[in-house]
């Protein structure tokens, strides 16, 4: 079983990443993939860019220490998270999160349960360029009542 996580800043083979995850398991009957893209707009603006920023080594032990929740609560197999940094366009993907387990609901939720949890508490910076000049991206008040509902209370200090 394999629990990983990548922050870097070349994008990611969907296709080949989910394969790697299921490599070898005959176990696995269910896999739940989320890809995060820049969108061209947020809050009525057009996005020209994204830029993400993130605390090398503080990131990956946060998020790391989130799959092994998710492993506590779920019955999964494996779990990989990739979440990308640096200066990206609209379309571009950002963040993969993608879980293997015996049946689906497992997969599906522990997927949710990783995609709102970095959503709000994991340590990343987003600063969009838009027509009106740049603005850095606060975590939305829904974002953090996805959060809520596993238990977890928002927090505005990073991991």
């Amino acid at each position: 079983m394999h629990f990983t996580v990548s922050i870097q800043t070349e994008d990611f083979d969907v296709s080949a990443e989910v394969a790697q995850l299921r490599r070898d398991d005959t176990g696995v009957g269910a896999v739940c993939a989320f890809v995060g893209t820049v969108r061209d707009r947020n809050d009525g603006s057009d996005v020209a860019s994204l830029a993400l920023e993130h605390y090398p080594g503080m990131t990956e032990k946060s998020i790391q220490a989130m799959l092994t929740q998710a492993r506590e609560r779920f019955d999964i197999r494996a779990a990989r998270v990739i979440h990308r940094v640096g200066l990206m366009q609209p379309q571009d993907q950002i963040v993969l999160v993608a879980v293997t387990s015996a049946h689906r609901g497992e997969s599906f939720q522990a997927c949710e349960f990783l995609m709102d949890y970095l959503k709000t508490q994991a340590p990343f910076w987003k600063k969009e360029v838009t027509p009106q000049g740049e603005r850095w991206v606060d975590a939305r008040v829904s974002d953090d009542h996805a959060l809520a509902r596993w238990g977890i209370k928002p927090s505005t200090d990073p991991v």
